[in-house]
Order: C-alpha cells, then sequence, then structure tokens
C-alpha cells in the first residue's frame, strides 16, 4: 500500500493547475492574452496576475513571509488604495513577462513556506475578519489548490473562445478526439437537446 504524502499529493494538484494556466497563453498575442472575453471582463493574463497575488499573499503574509517586504508592493495589492479588481487584469506598463515572471516567483516562494512548515503550522490571513483569521498551512494549500484550479477552467473556457484550443494540459487533452464538423454536430445535438428540455418545461408550466 502507498503511504499517504498529503503536502506532496496537494502542491503536485497546485503545480498542475500552474502549468495549465501557463500553456493557456501560449501561442497568443498581447491582445489575445488580454482579451475580456465575459461581461465581467474575464481574461487570460489577468487570471495570471490574480493567481500570483494569491500566492504570494496567502503563502507570504499569511505566515510571516511578506513578499513585498524588501521592495514596494505594486498598486494593485491588498494593503494599497486599488481599484476595485485591479488584480484581475494587465495595465499597458504591465508587460505579459513581468506578470508571468512573478507568476513563477510566487511559486518558488510560495513552495519554500510549504516546504520549510509543517502542515499544521498556524498563520493569520491579514485580509479576513479578525474572527476567521488564525489558519493552518493544511488550510490554506487546499483553499490556494481549490482557487488555483477553479481559474485553469476559467482560463480553459476563455482560451476556447479565442481560437478554439481545448484541453486539460499538454500531455491530456481530456477531450474526445474529432474534427470541426463533428464537434458543430455535436453543438447542434445539445443545443436541440436544450431547446426540447425548455420547450418542455414551458408547457408544463402552462
Amino acid at each position: 500500500m502507498t503511504e499517504p504524502h498529503p503536502k506532496a499529493d496537494l502542491l503536485r494538484y497546485l503545480q498542475d493547475a500552474r502549468d495549465a494556466l501557463l500553456w493557456k497563453l501560449e501561442g497568443l498575442s498581447e491582445y489575445d492574452v488580454r482579451r475580456p472575453l465575459t461581461p465581467t471582463g474575464t481574461n487570460l493574463l489577468g487570471l495570471v496576475k490574480h493567481v500570483a497575488g494569491v500566492e504570494l499573499g496567502y503563502f507570504g503574509d499569511t505566515f510571516g513571509r511578506p513578499y513585498f517586504a524588501q521592495e514596494p508592493p505594486p498598486p494593485w495589492w491588498y494593503t494599497e488604495d486599488a481599484e476595485p479588481g485591479a488584480d484581475m487584469w494587465a495595465t499597458l506598463d504591465e508587460s505579459r513577462e513581468q506578470i508571468v515572471g512573478l507568476y513563477r516567483q510566487a511559486w518558488r516562494h510560495a513552495n519554500r513556506t510549504i516546504e520549510t512548515l509543517p502542515l499544521d503550522a498556524t498563520g493569520h490571513v491579514p485580509w479576513w475578519p479578525e474572527e476567521r483569521r488564525k489558519v493552518t498551512l493544511h488550510h490554506i494549500l487546499v483553499r490556494v489548490v481549490s482557487d488555483t484550479q477553479r481559474h485553469a477552467g476559467h482560463a480553459d473556457i476563455v482560451r476556447e473562445l479565442i481560437d478554439g484550443s481545448v484541453g486539460l494540459t499538454k500531455a491530456s487533452g481530456s477531450v474526445p478526439e474529432g474534427d470541426r464538423k463533428w464537434w458543430e454536430e455535436h453543438r447542434a445535438r445539445l443545443e436541440q437537446a436544450a431547446r426540447e428540455a425548455g420547450d418542455g418545461r414551458s408547457r408544463e408550466g402552462a
């Protein structure tokens, strides 16, 4: 029987989500990585910027290891007077290389925290209500894995809307193989089923 390694398991799933997020940027223009493709402005580079801040905050400030200890934080940081959602999009002054580089630095900073501390180590989340601020490393790892995987899912949809590219990871597509015609027919079938279900509900409510 395999011995349990909870910290290693959590870190592996976190790294899978990290890699998937950056992969979704590959091969796209500056415009496409920044394009807001939902009514609330969701965009690929903004997702990466957001999760970089998530890791730096939760694995840094929470455990007394602030990343921005020797330099001023960026204007979108939670301690600054930032506009709402400032961490969810890239300004003209922020390049793709800067944001991706910050995310990779966040990985390294977070990994050192994770490797150094036991899962039951306690920290305090500065931006949470006082009564909930005390947390364990295990709690934060689960939270950040969940958050990053969720945003990787957002990135899946945004990338598909941009150029039709799909897939879970470089190594695993995790979707049925089919050409453009197959997918058009598949989508039409789903649309028809949805319309028929909707018509049925309308008749039942009449």
